[in-house]
């Protein structure tokens, strides 16, 4: 039979085992505790998302061509001479009427001069032919002399006004070649070019002066055959001039009736109001026929993957990434987006191009520079609800 003492002793050194491995987990250091934290959520610049938006949409066929002038005037010499002066330069403006250029006139001068005696003895002759034949009548009539002298007055009294029109004819012309040797701006406009200096000789049919309208320009492009049944005149034209980023409006003003055998195009005019001056004439242009209009669900292609059996998008939603499928609408090729006509809504946020590799569920955070604080307000101001977490970068 064991003792009371000899119980005690097990019991009073367990006890210290126990107490002392208790002591040893209460000072055990916070670094040698498991890590359970959550990773850090993926950093994305904003350039990598975008919000669907609801905004108008047009599409139809692209074209492609060149502005032309609505009015142009190709100036020539209309007689041979000597250019004695020009009075403008290319790019400048004038007005109906105005003085451009002043050719030799010494030859014409003579023949004007020369023309203008000629009417004046053809009109003395027909004057006194027709008193001659008056008078041959008068005497005739009181048988004074023979009814063949009257034919022979009113032969005479024909040749001198037929003699007389043509001095006078003679005279219009030389008078006509008188005035062309004084080059006048056929309507207002700008001097687009200037073919002659002082001291050229030039001959009827010889370029002078090229004067356009830059009021009124018209776009000379053509669309593909294929889509001539969405090409009707009076449909909007928009369209990009190259190097410029503003969208420009016109309308279609004729649809040719024939299709180019080689290129398979058809062409078309297009006016295009310039009132402000703003466009000039021999620009490339690019855009598009505007043949539907509405409002939709745009996003930018970027944002969408057709690489699949359905398309789908990436979208952030409670900070997360999730893979929506959506079904597309019409493409507007100008401003390169999609219409989404199911899947997501307007104010949702995409990502896109090589963002949309990050996996389903992954947390994300938009990173903004610190000097973008003013877009930053604006764009909260337009977030979705399920708005994206946004770190500044250092």
């Amino acid at each position: 039979m064991m003792t009371p003492s000899r119980r005690v002793a097990p019991i009073l050194s367990l006890s210290i085992v126990a107490l002392s491995a208790a002591m040893t987990a209460c000072g055990k250091s916070p670094e040698a505790a498991p890590d359970t934290a959550v990773g850090a959520p993926q950093a994305i610049g904003a350039e990598n998302i975008a919000v669907a938006r609801e905004d108008t949409l047009r599409s139809g066929p692209s074209i492609s061509g060149m502005l032309i002038a609505d009015r142009e005037a190709r100036i020539r010499a209309e007689l041979s001479g000597a250019v004695l002066q020009t009075l403008v330069d290319a790019g400048q403006r004038v007005s109906e009427g105005t003085v451009m250029a002043r050719i030799d006139e010494g030859t014409v001068r003579d023949l004007a001069i020369s023309a203008r005696s000629g009417v004046a003895q053809a009109n003395i002759a027909a004057e006194q032919a027709a008193r001659e034949l008056q008078r041959s009548k008068t005497l005739v009539a009181a048988g004074a002399i023979a009814e063949r002298d009257v034919e022979s007055a009113e032969r005479a009294n024909l040749a001198a006004q037929a003699q007389l029109a043509d001095a006078k004819a003679r005279l219009s012309s030389a008078e006509k070649n008188l005035s062309n040797a004084t080059i006048r701006a056929p309507f207002a406009g700008v001097v687009a070019e200037k073919s002659v200096s002082p001291g050229d000789i030039v001959s009827p049919g010889s370029a002078l002066f090229t004067v356009i309208d830059p009021r009124s320009l018209r776009v000379e492009a053509s669309v593909p055959a294929s889509a001539l049944g969405e090409v009707r005149v009076g449909a909007p034209v928009s369209f990009k001039v190259n190097g410029a980023d503003r969208m420009l409006e016109g309308r279609i003003t004729r649809v040719s009736p024939m299709v180019n055998p080689q290129t398979k195009q058809v062409s078309i005019l297009a006016t295009v109001p310039n009132s402000a001056n703003a466009l000039v004439a021999g620009l490339f242009v690019e855009g598009r026929v505007a043949a539907e209009k509405r409002v939709g669900v745009l996003v930018p292609e970027m944002a969408v993957d057709q690489t699949g059996i359905t398309p789908s998008v990436m979208r952030l939603r409670g900070g997360k990434v999730e893979k929506v499928s959506v079904q597309l609408g019409v493409r507007d090729e100008a401003a390169e987006v999609f219409e989404i006509t199911t899947g997501i809504a307007g104010g949702d946020t995409v990502l896109l191009g090589t963002a949309r590799g990050i996996s389903v569920g992954t947390a994300v955070a938009v990173s903004m520079p610190r000097d973008a604080s003013a877009r930053d307000a604006g764009t909260r101001a337009t977030a979705p609800s399920d708005t994206v977490a946004k770190t500044n970068k250092p």
